[in-house]
């Protein structure tokens, strides 16, 4: 039986062979495409409950949309989380054309509490109130519901724009 084995390895070895590079091409351009738009990511905040998520670059975003995007480089910034850059994953509480006000410490995007806002960073810096008006075609309102997320309420982070969102998430762990 294993010289058997042997010959028949030996006649279909080249043909499997020369199979395997025509087609390990056609098999890993899907592969590819899928890793260009497709990433796992690990969340290490604790303002999220989830800590892993599928990002999908090409998902269309939605009102309670989990976005992940760069927010704008700040000395805040790299003062509580380091060097950049960084990758914030947030809710959508707002779309373009939805009207962001401030009411006190209260956030209000189109007449619903989304937010309240803090006066003071866990490591006491100064927060500035984040954007009031409508929200700019290609950016979104974003935030969470931990108490000291670092968001939209905040002028530090603003709105979440096209050019720095990354994709759309969904939690799987």
């Amino acid at each position: 039986m294993t010289d058997l084995v042997a010959r028949t390895l030996r006649r279909v070895r080249r043909p499997l062979l020369l199979t395997g590079i025509v087609v390990l091409p056609f098999a890993w351009a899907p592969i590819a495409a899928f890793g260009e738009d497709h990433a796992f990511l690990i969340n290490a905040s604790p303002s999220l409950p989830n800590w892993a998520f599928w990002l999908d670059k090409s998902a269309p975003i939605a009102r309670g949309s989990l976005i992940f995007f760069e927010p704008p480089a700040s000395a805040m910034l790299e003062r509580h989380f380091g060097k950049g850059p960084h990758l914030f994953g947030k809710r959508v509480l707002g779309l373009p054309g939805d009207v962001v006000s401030h009411e006190g410490a209260e956030v209000v995007v189109n007449g619903r509490k989304v937010g309240a806002r803090l006066a003071r960073t866990r490591l006491g810096l100064t927060l500035s109130p984040g954007p009031e008006g409508v929200i700019p075609r290609g950016c979104y309102y974003v935030g969470s519901d931990h108490p000291r997320g670092f968001d939209s309420r905040y002028a530090e982070v603003g709105f979440a724009c096209r050019g720095h969102i990354l994709g759309s998430g969904r939690a799987i762990l």
